[in-house]
């Protein structure tokens, strides 16, 4: 701890001239932490966040072979995530089916993304972004397929939402109402894979939860109104991702520690406020109990016709 130089560690000289430099990342890290928000309450109320980390593990695999190929690798995350998306909305429509394909494509997802970056002669730097992301890079043109991306997986959310919240909500009677939970898993599982490509390329293959699976848990705490937990979860998620970068800029620290301890505080504090106000409740139910009904006395047939 001795050896540790805090000046470099803490330090905000030329904070202005940095912010210009990162405009770009900031930009993306908003839209990000909004369409991770968003998507991150259905995959809470669909018990879904396992899938998150084994969809982000098949796009770190297209990722790290595209890297290998030397072509794009916005294009290989993109295509890993799908596929995986894939496999897990019409395999596993079921719990149970659903952790299965997951258990089995996580680890062959890692392990060959472990291949490629083992096979790659590169630079270690863009191997390990590939894990814990490279937000503070991101460039115009890096910018304009994130924002097309996230657009188009909330275009297709908003387009499909009653039904999917009905069907998150309850699935059964929602079955017996003729909604088509098979379509609408896929579909969702679709527009998951498009979110969590961004989220690889941005946050890392190791860092997806912060920020598709935390914001919208901690909104889940402290409300169920389903206008206010979206509008919450899309606001933690840009403090968490946007607060990330403005603090990492004032020292050398990378920026993924910062992103996950916001939205790891975020996630406690409302989970504290969600237990006050549930004492809260209970204090005021036992303070002031219901009334009890005085039940009207039984008046037979016979007495009441006399009356």
């Amino acid at each position: 701890m001795n050896d540790i130089d805090w000046s470099a560690v803490v330090n905000f000289d030329d904070y202005g001239l940095l912010l210009q430099l990162v405009q770009y990342s900031l930009l993306a890290a908003a839209v990000l932490g909004i369409a991770g928000g968003i998507v991150g309450v259905f995959v809470m109320q669909r018990d879904m966040a396992f899938a998150v980390h084994g969809i982000s593990e098949l796009s770190f695999a297209g990722a790290a072979g595209a890297l290998l190929l030397g072509t794009s690798v916005v294009t290989g995350s993109l295509v890993g995530s799908l596929v995986a998306a894939l496999a897990i909305g019409l395999l596993g429509h079921k719990a149970g089916d659903r952790n299965s394909i997951i258990g089995v494509l996580m680890p062959f997802g890692l392990g060959l993304g472990i291949l490629f970056l083992a096979l790659y002669p590169g630079r270690a730097s863009s191997k390990f972004s590939l894990l814990t992301g490279q937000i503070i890079s991101v460039d115009g043109p890096q910018l304009g397929s994130l924002v097309a991306i996230c657009a188009v997986a909330i275009g297709v959310l908003l387009l499909i939402w009653r039904p999917l919240l009905f069907d998150s909500l309850d699935p059964d009677v929602a079955a017996a109402r003729g909604v088509r939970g098979r379509l609408l898993s896929v579909v969702f599982m679709l527009a998951l894979g498009l979110v969590v490509s961004v989220a690889v390329q941005i946050v890392g293959a190791l860092l997806v939860l912060a920020l598709l699976v935390t914001p919208a848990a901690a909104a889940l705490r402290v409300s169920a109104s389903p206008v206010v937990v979206p509008l919450l979860a899309a606001g933690f998620g840009v403090l968490a991702a946007v607060g990330g970068i403005l603090l990492a800029l004032g020292g050398s620290l990378p920026v993924s520690p910062y992103i996950t301890s916001i939205s790891f505080l975020t996630y406690v504090v409302c989970r504290a406020v969600g237990v006050a106000r549930d004492r809260g409740r209970s204090r005021l139910r036992e303070a002031d109990p219901p009334s009890v009904v005085e039940p009207s006395p039984v008046v037979e047939p016979g007495e009441r016709q006399r009356a």
